[in-house]
């Protein structure tokens, strides 16, 4: 059974950290697209494009930035020599988890200004909210 506040809630949450979004040399879907190396490992352009919902040229300018700033390294796919994948380098590492240390701060932040009660009310609430992740496929 659905709870119409849900999707209203977790939106206005959503919405709410990506306005907080740490200002830097880092874009929304070049962050995205670095984790997604970083959990998964190597990936094709097309399955990046794919991934941030953007068109195959718009993610190849992307990763052309990442690598021209070392965030990312190209190389020749083993199955299709034709195709090359795309890997996070430790400077690309680096650069990600200090931006996701930089979420930390914020939502801590946040988290500390709402009541005992409140915290504990979304500490009940951290399984399902990692199932509907897990779900949904955000990460």
């Amino acid at each position: 059974m659905r709870n119409a506040g849900s999707e209203i809630v977790l939106r206005q949450v959503a919405h709410a950290i990506v306005r907080r979004t740490p200002r830097g040399s880092l874009s929304r879907a070049a962050a995205s697209s670095l984790a997604r190396l970083d959990d998964h490992g190597p990936e094709r352009i097309t399955a990046l494009a794919e991934r941030e919902a953007v068109s195959q040229p718009a993610m190849t300018a992307l990763v052309r930035r990442l690598e021209n700033a070392g965030l990312v390294t190209r190389h020749a796919d083993a199955e299709d020599a034709r195709a090359t994948r795309i890997s996070i380098t430790e400077q690309g590492r680096a650069t990600l988890h200090e931006r996701l240390a930089q979420y930390d701060t914020l939502i801590g932040e946040a988290l500390d200004r709402l009541s005992d009660d409140d915290r504990a009310s979304i500490a009940a609430a951290l399984p399902a909210l990692e199932n509907f992740v897990r779900t949904y496929d955000f990460h």
